[in-house]
Parts: structure tokens; sequence; C-alpha cells
């Protein structure tokens, strides 16, 4: 797996980001996690190229075969487009 950006915050559980850059949903649940101090992974996956981009798609899809943004992973959950309640729920917050 390609190396992410750590963002420091409350450790709860493996939280990790798929999004793309030029995104305002992307943005909006990168805001929500940073707002609620919550430790993170996350990755812009349009800055990516060739084999790197191929292989972080293929992780994408198998959370969400539609392989659409942004994509949220919170342990082993999956949350779809910018959805804070479910978000918030699943973070225990």
């Amino acid at each position: 797996m390609v190396e992410m950006t750590h963002i420091k915050g409350t450790d709860k559980g493996s939280v990790r980001l798929f999004a793309l850059s030029t995104c305002i949903w992307c943005k909006k649940t990168k805001q929500l996690l940073d707002r609620l101090h919550i430790a993170y992974d996350f990755i812009y996956v349009d800055l990516l190229e060739g084999e790197t981009k191929d292989e972080v798609m293929e992780e994408v899809k198998k959370w969400n075969p539609r392989g659409s943004f942004p994509t949220v992973v919170i342990d082993d959950h999956c949350i779809v487009g910018f959805k804070e309640d479910d978000i918030r729920e699943h973070l225990h917050e």
C-alpha cells in the first residue's frame, strides 16, 4: 500500500480518507476530521500517477466499487461521500 499522509489527533482506530484535491466534499470531510481532532491518514488520489494511482484505486474499489470520492474507511466500515452523521457515529463522537 502506498504511504498516506498522517494527521495527528485522537486515536479512534484505523481512519483512512481517500480523496481528490479538487473535490469540495473531500475537503469538507477532511475539515470535519480536523475539527473533531481525529488521527487519520489521507491521500489525494488525483495527484498520484501510473502504477501508484492504479494500486490506490484498487484499494478504493475494494471498499467502494464505484470508485467515487470521498471514500472514508473507519476500521472495517466504509462511508462514501460527505456523510457527517455516519462519520461521527462510526467515530463514536
